[in-house]
């Protein structure tokens, strides 16, 4: 006699875990536990903030994918609220898991008895900080991975549990890097949960690295985005792909007196003797759009002027009128 099939899905026997995070990149990884089968028992996440022209209350990308599964949902101001911390203890989850948010009290990643861990886009102890994927790319790394380690009072030194290598392809800029990450994040992250409940995943404490070999990924700042054209064509590059598709890169472009800031999206390094001022343009009013720099020119590929959209040099130059000498701006 055949047993008849349904489609009611099997009790799963995979942690139960509260997921904390507030970006796209986290809500990817939040929709990967969930179609693997993993409960999640709750959802933490950032706070409704007002945002577009007309400052509407907008959801964190997290909280639109829990509301998509009916997830519960904490949306605490303070981590610290004793109220936030009675709720999160009530959903009585063995494992947290960390994306992208924000430094957790001692009260949160004590309280799990299997542990709160984070995911961290490189393979730390290098590149600790807000900003590892643009970083990497901004210093011209060939590879770079992912981490799992178990959070402490301090941001990103918490003991290793898994590392995963990514190669970095000199084509890559932060966005495409991002999406290779976001497709390795949800296995290694569910590898990480299987593997502290089975308990055969143990935890170590991070190299040793002496202050001065460390290369950090600090915040990205609007000075952080713009070029120095006294640097080598390669660096410059970098820059330009370490910040592409946002926030970009961007240098003021002085045309005869008129001054505009020029984000640029897309860039090609060209090595050669280069005796014209750093910052010089030299322009068919064709095709190409390149910048005097220490040992070369920089070719500009894709730019953005305020107020239009990202779009290829050849669109640029067909509208643009050149009133005279063309200079982008050295930082002072």
């Amino acid at each position: 006699m055949q047993t008849k099939k349904n489609n009611i899905p099997a009790i799963t026997n995979k942690t139960p875990v509260v997921f904390m995070g507030t970006p796209p990149f986290a809500a990817g990884v939040l929709s990967f536990l969930i179609q693997r089968g993993y409960p999640v028992k709750g959802v933490v996440t950032a706070p409704d903030r007002p945002a577009g022209r007309g400052l509407a209350q907008r959801p964190s990308a997290v909280k639109t994918t829990a509301q998509e599964h009916n997830l519960p949902i904490l949306q605490p101001e303070s981590l610290q609220d004793p109220e936030f911390l009675e709720s999160l203890a009530l959903w009585q989850a063995p494992l947290f898991v960390v994306v992208a948010f924000r430094m957790l009290p001692r009260q949160v990643w004590e309280m799990p008895p299997l542990g709160c861990f984070n995911l961290h886009a490189s393979l730390l102890p290098q590149y600790r900080g807000a900003a590892p994927i643009n970083h990497a790319l901004i210093n011209g790394e060939t590879e770079t991975g992912l981490t799992t380690f178990l959070i402490d009072d301090q941001i990103d030194t918490g003991a290793l549990l898994l590392q995963k290598v990514l190669s970095i392809a000199n084509t890559d800029d932060a966005g495409t890097l991002h999406n290779k990450m976001l497709e390795a994040a949800g296995p290694l992250i569910a590898q990480t949960i299987d593997g502290l409940r089975a308990g055969n995943l143990q935890a170590i404490p991070q190299p040793d690295v002496p202050a001065e070999n460390l290369k950090p990924a600090p915040k990205i700042t609007r000075e952080t985005c713009r070029i120095n054209w006294n640097c080598s064509p390669t660096r410059i590059v970098n820059l330009v792909r370490g910040l592409s598709p946002a926030p970009c890169a961007f240098s003021t472009l002085d045309n005869n007196g008129k001054q505009v800031d020029v984000k640029i999206c897309l860039a090609r390094a060209e090595h050669t003797a280069c005796m014209q001022e750093p910052g010089t343009v030299a322009t068919d009013k064709k095709k190409t759009f390149k910048i005097a720099c220490k040992g070369g020119y920089v070719h500009i590929l894709e730019l953005q002027v305020p107020g239009k959209k990202r779009m290829k040099t050849e669109a640029f130059l067909a509208g643009f009128r050149e009133e005279g000498p063309l200079l982008f701006q050295n930082p002072l």
